[in-house]
Order: C-alpha cells, then sequence, then structure tokens
C-alpha cells in the first residue's frame, strides 16, 4: 500500500462511494434520455472502426472500475479516450468525474459531473451529493451547499442516518471554508522546483531543522528495481534526497539507494532535527515504522520500531520530539477515538503509548504529526475540528499540561481537498508539504510555503507638515514602523566537532544539560565523517552543552536561552583536546554571584565533570584559574578572580580530589582572550579555566 492512498482510502469520497453501493444496490444505476448519446450502431453507423476501438475502451475501462475496489486509475485513460470519441454519454462522463473524484486531480471532476447532469438529470440517484462534491472540492462553497441540500437520502435505506450526518458535515466544512475564504493567511505557497520535483508524484517531505536537507518520497523512473506496482501501474515508491544550495535552492535530489530502499515501497516518514535519524514507513504487518541512522554518508539498514509502537493496524507517520526521547506516531489500531489516531511513548521507556485524548484526535481520522523543534507546537493533519473539506492541517500548543485547541492554518494553506504530510522548518518561516497544482511539473509537487506574518496596520496621515505656506509647504513622510515577522521560540546551536591539532572531524557526542535542574535532557553525536552537529534548543532554559569523546577533554558551552527569545540560529565549532601539559580548557558552565565568588547552584553539572575528569585520570594535576574584564581597578579584579579560582579548588577538595593536585590562580585582566571594547567580548574574558599542570 503506498503512501500517497494511505489518507486517500479512508477520504469522506471514497467511504460514500462505498456508502452508496450499500444503499443503492448499485453503484451507478443510469438512465437514459434524448440528450445522452449512446455507443451504439444507429448512431455512429458511419465510422464503425471508431466506434468499435472506443467500446474497447469502455469495455476495459469498466473491468478496471468494476472491480472491487474500484482501479480508478487504471480505468481513467480508458474512459478519456473513449469519451473523446463520444463527448456526450451521460453514464460514461459520470463515471470520468467519479475517477477524478477518487484521484490526485479532484477538482477537474467538477465539469464530467455537470455534464452528466446537464445529459440526463436523473443519471444517478446521488448526481445531487456528486455534483455537490464537485463544486466543494473547487471551493465554489454556497453552489455546493445547495446540491448537498439536494441529495437526499433513500428513506427506506439502513444507511440513511450516516448518508444524513455525512451531508451535514459537508455542509459544515463548506461553511467553515466560506469563512477562512473571507480572510486569507499571508503566504506564497512555490514550487520546490525541478531539484525536488519530477514529472512523477513527490510528496511526504521532511526536513532538518535548519533546512540545509530535504528528504522525501517519489515514484520516479530511477526507482530501486525499477519496477512497476501491479496494482496502480505506477513505479513503487523511494526515498530521495536534496541539500539547500547557497543559492536558496534545492539540489538535484538522489535516490538514497540501498539498505534505505528495497525493491518495494519505501517512504519517508519522519526526520531527526539534527538529520542523523530517519523514520521510515515499511509494508510489514499491516504497515509498520522502522528507523534507520546516518553514519557519515550512509544510512543503516532500517529497524523496526518494535511492538510497543507497531501494531497490528497501520501506523502511517511519525515525528522525533527534540530531545529524541518521545515519539509522536500515528495508527488506526483498535481502542482509538477515531479511524486514526496520535499517540506519543518514550521509545527507551517501558509504558504503552499514550493516546493525545480528544482535545487533538476526533471521530474522524488524523494524520501526518510532525513536532516543532521548539519542543511545544504541534502539527497535523484532520478531517474532524473546523475542516473545510479533506484533512485540513492545524497547529496545537502543549501549555500548562495539555494540548490548546487544535488551530486550522487556514487558506490557501489547506484547500478542500486531503491537506497532509507537513513539515515546518525551526524559524517558523518556511513550511514543506506535497499539493496537486497548476504550475506543478506533471503530478503531485512539494511545495514550499513562507509565511509574511501580520498584516501592517494602515496609516491614514503619513506626512509630517514642518513648514507651511500657502504656496508650497514642506513635508518629511514619516515611514510606518515594520511589523515584524513572528519566528520560533528556538535557538539551533550547529557547528563542527575536529581535533584541536589534526583538524581533522570527530564523532563526539554532544549533551545537553539543563543546569538548573542538573539533568541530562538530550544527548546526540555528530556526524562520524564530517563532524557536523545541530541541536535544536527551545527557549526558556539555560544549557550547559557538553561535547565528549574518549581520548579528549571535555568541551563545554553555554546558552542561556531566556522564555519568548525570538530564533537564532548560532553557528558554534568546536575543537576538542587531549591531555597534554599545558593545555588550557575554559569552563563555560561556571557560574557566580555578581560581583562575588559564590558558585550558583547551575554551576553543579560542570563541577561534577570536573570532578569526574579527576578520578578517571587519578594522575592529572590542574591549575584552576579566574579571569576578569578590564572594569574595575586592577587589584580588585585580581582578588575577585583569585577568590573564585579558590572557591572551585574548594568544591572539589571537599568532593574528594586531593589538594595536592590542584592549584588556584587568579590572573584578573591580564589574560584576555578577546578585546575588552565590546560586551561580548568582556564577556569571554570573565571566565574560569583548567590548564593541565601535570599527567
Amino acid at each position: 500500500m503506498q503512501q500517497h492512498l494511505r489518507f486517500h482510502a479512508s477520504t469522506s469520497a471514497n467511504r460514500w462511494g462505498k456508502l452508496a453501493l450499500a444503499f443503492c444496490g448499485f453503484l451507478f444505476t443510469l438512465t437514459t434520455q434524448a440528450q445522452s448519446v449512446e455507443f451504439s450502431k444507429d448512431r455512429f453507423g458511419n465510422d464503425k472502426e471508431g466506434l468499435k476501438a472506443a467500446q474497447r475502451e469502455l469495455k476495459e475501462g469498466d473491468e478496471w472500475y468494476d472491480m472491487d475496489p474500484s482501479r480508478y486509475e487504471l480505468a481513467l485513460p480508458h474512459y478519456l479516450a473513449a469519451q473523446k470519441f463520444n463527448p456526450d454519454n451521460a453514464q460514461l462522463n459520470l463515471k470520468i468525474g467519479d475517477c477524478y473524484l477518487h484521484s490526485g486531480f479532484k477538482p477537474k471532476a467538477l465539469a464530467y459531473l455537470q455534464k452528466a447532469y446537464k445529459l440526463n438529470p436523473d443519471v444517478d440517484p446521488t448526481i445531487h451529493y456528486l455534483l455537490g462534491r464537485g463544486l466543494h472540492l473547487n471551493a465554489r462553497w454556497p453552489e455546493a451547499i445547495k446540491e448537498y441540500k439536494a441529495a437526499q437520502p433513500n428513506a427506506s435505506s439502513k444507511d440513511k442516518a450516516a448518508w444524513a450526518a455525512d451531508i451535514q458535515k459537508k455542509i459544515k466544512e463548506c461553511e467553515n471554508g466560506q469563512q477562512f475564504l473571507r480572510k486569507p493567511a499571508r503566504v506564497f505557497i512555490d514550487n520546490a522546483g525541478a531539484g525536488v520535483n519530477s514529472p512523477y508524484p513527490d510528496y511526504g517531505p521532511v526536513i532538518s531543522a535548519d533546512e540545509s536537507v530535504i528528504l522525501f518520497t517519489s515514484r520516479r523512473a530511477t526507482s530501486t528495481g525499477g519496477q512497476k506496482d501491479p496494482e496502480t501501474g505506477g513505479f513503487f515508491e523511494d526515498i530521495y534526497q536534496s541539500t539547500r544550495l547557497p543559492d536558496g535552492q534545492w539540489s538535484q535530489a538522489m535516490n538514497l539507494s540501498a539498505p534505505i530502499n528495497t525493491d518495494g515501497h519505501d517512504a519517508t516518514v519522519g526526520l531527526a532535527p539534527d538529520g542523523q535519524r530517519l523514520l521510515v514507513y515499511v509494508e510489514d504487518n499491516g504497515g509498520d515504522l522502522h528507523e534507520s541512522e546516518l553514519h557519515g554518508t550512509e544510512w543503516r539498514k532500517p529497524q523496526t520500531l518494535g511492538t510497543r509502537i507497531n501494531s497490528r493496524g497501520h501506523e502511517s507517520s511519525a515525528a522525533y520530539s527534540p530531545d529524541g526521547r518521545t515519539l509522536y506516531f500515528v495508527t488506526d489500531k483498535e481502542g482509538g477515538l477515531g479511524g486514526r489516531d496520535i499517540y506519543r511513548i518514550q521509545p527507551e521507556g517501558r509504558g504503552p503509548a499514550q493516546n493525545l485524548g480528544p482535545n487533538i484526535n476526533t471521530p474522524y481520522g488524523e494524520e501526518g504529526v510532525y513536532l516543532h523543534p521548539d519542543g511545544k507546537t504541534m502539527y497535523f493533519s484532520s478531517e474532524g475540528h473546523n475542516s473545510m473539506g479533506g484533512y485540513d492541517i492545524f497547529k496545537s500548543v502543549y501549555e500548562k499540561g495539555q494540548w490548546s485547541k487544535p488551530e486550522n492554518l487556514g487558506w490557501p494553506i489547506n484547500t478542500p481537498d486531503d491537506d497532509v504530510f507537513f513539515v515546518i522548518s525551526a524559524s517558523g518561516r518556511h513550511g514543506y508539504y506535497s499539493s496537486f497544482r497548476e504550475d506543478g511539473l506533471g503530478s503531485k509537487d512539494i511545495y514550499q510555503i513562507t509565511f509574511l506574518g501580520p498584516e501592517k496596520a494602515p496609516v491614514l496621515n503619513q506626512e509630517d507638515q514642518l513648514l507651511a505656506s500657502r504656496a508650497q509647504p514642506v513635508k518629511e513622510t514619516l515611514l510606518a514602523a515594520a511589523v515584524p515577522i513572528a519566528t520560533a521560540q528556538v535557538t539551533i546551536l550547529k557547528g563542527t566537532v575536529t581535533d584541536d591539532m589534526t583538524h581533522q572531524p570527530i564523532e563526539a557526542t554532544i549533551e545537553v544539560v539543563d543546569n538548573v535542574l542538573n539533568q541530562t535532557i538530550a544527548a546526540f553525536r555528530a556526524n562520524a565523517q564530517s563532524g557536523r552537529y545541530l541541536v535544536s534548543l527551545p527557549s526558556g532554559v539555560n544549557y550547559g552543552i557538553v561535547v565528549r569523546q574518549d581520548g579528549y577533554l571535555f568541551h563545554s558551552e553555554n546558552f542561556d536561552v531566556p522564555a519568548g527569545a525570538a530564533y537564532a540560529e548560532v553557528i558554534k565549532d568546536i575543537a576538542l583536546k587531549k591531555a597534554d601539559l599545558g593545555v588550557k580548557v575554559v569552563l563555560n558552565n561556571i557560574f557566580f554571584d555578581f560581583n562575588k565568588a559564590t558558585l550558583r547552584p547551575e554551576s553543579t553539572a560542570e563541577l561534577e565533570r570536573l570532578q569526574k575528569l579527576l578520578a578517571e585520570a587519578p594522575t592529572l594535576r590542574l591549575e584552576i584559574s579566574g579571569h576578569t574584564d578590564n572594569v574595575g581597578k586592577a587589584d580588585y579584579n585580581q582578588d575577585l578572580s583569585q577568590r573564585r579560582a579558590k572557591a572551585v579548588v574548594d568544591y572539589l577538595t571537599q568532593h574528594g580530589v586531593a589538594a595536592t593536585r590542584l592549584t588556584a590562580a587568579g590572573y584578573g585582566d591580564t589574560q584576555p582572550v578577546a578585546p575588552n571594547t565590546t560586551d561580548a567580548g568582556r564577556q569571554l574574558n570573565r571566565r574560569t579555566e583548567f590548564k593541565i599542570t601535570g599527567k
């Protein structure tokens, strides 16, 4: 089962097709009027060969159409060929319209359904419903509502209540659509370009937090094995990757090849913010989720996520939390609130997955879950809530222990058709999803959404009259204040880890520590070949970043990201040092009270790391030194730095380190590492560090 059909199989159009079959006893019972032209010799006797060819096309189309389930994709080309010969057959136009309703090009159905109705108003008992669907999918909301109201269920049908409920839901969706259309979202929606898209279906984009990498699913001719799916006639799904070029365009996408891609269907599901772990959909056990890790430039063979996540049901999409410790995923397993529900689980824990509950999940389907790198904003698609038709994309924020009421992203991001598998960059500036649009390269394409922020309020008078005369006043134009574009409350820290001497990349471990709580909240690894790393830091935490690798001294950085801080990207290249004589290491997570030598509690994690280093290397001797900027008197600065260095030594000796291994030294402002002419430079100079004095 292909990813792009996984959610379409549960859409209302398909459900109603089956519902109509149950209530009518047949799918399309057609009557003939004079306006409808039959495929008969008395009408086309002058073109017997053309008639025979058209009848063959009809027969082949019907064979696919009458299958259970119907094979609309394969029936449609035959019906269109027959329609070229005879465009005025009501039954054929109805079937073409029905095929388009079950395709990626649903809006095209309307013209054929309208023609079928014009040729024969009694062409089918569900014609008003189908016309409503066609108008609905073309955002012709009032006309669609009128047709839905005319689509009354058969009074004797056992499915009358279900049909009536479906019609009422569709009417409500049209009313929602009218509201969103009155106040559209301020966005640009642009095709991602030929580097990513192809003449074949391209969909399911996933991105790294900094938008440097995009992976997606495609059914193009270069798929692994080059075979076609016998059920649809399209190529098997494979996963492709593209990277962002300096000019902002995407590089030519490359097939990930084995072991990620196989001869069967392989589809993207989710990507860790640092781009080092990939979630894939594998067509095992009804549809399961697997995970692959990037080692250097090679993706390892995907491994199953286990039975706590995968069930006998269908697991279709998933997303990592920024710290990698929680997984959000979608499944239709028993016990949910609707067709598909969103769950969360800690893969390294033992408890069962937790349903996110009725604030998020509805009696209808949910799909395409994605968690923003800020750790609290979730995007997902739903057929419920205030959808304008099919699946719409929603946003919810986790606050005070619960998820907020989902917010529809609005028109034109959402449409009357299915809008699903949406991801967004850490900055909140760009979103990505797949769609069928007129500027596509041949089929479903991947599009980039640029969020423009709130509209600037109108300014009635932007001129200030400085000097006035009846002849010619002198004026100065006052520029209206710029409207800030809201950005995500997250900081992206990225860079490269190398050996200080050889400058070769190192596959180091990067730990993220909450200094206030003295807890490690996440751990990542730099890429084995490039040494590159990326860490997402939601706002509101004083972070300690610790880089470790066997055979090297640890390296620490501090990032105090205040609550509400706007999005920022920080590039920090880190050179790890070996334990050689004379080597100095700055302890960036040692904190003192202002103008005092009192260690603050946030220093505990760094002090414990230093204590552990001395315990693991029992012959190591260190000088602990304090340094200041040049603000204030030199003798005061020297004394303060000496007392601060001694405070660190005292902590270590109180925790079991022999005093003979430690020396405290205060250098005041005599050893600056940056100019004291800027705030940033002075901050770098106010530091505590250690130097190896003996091994």
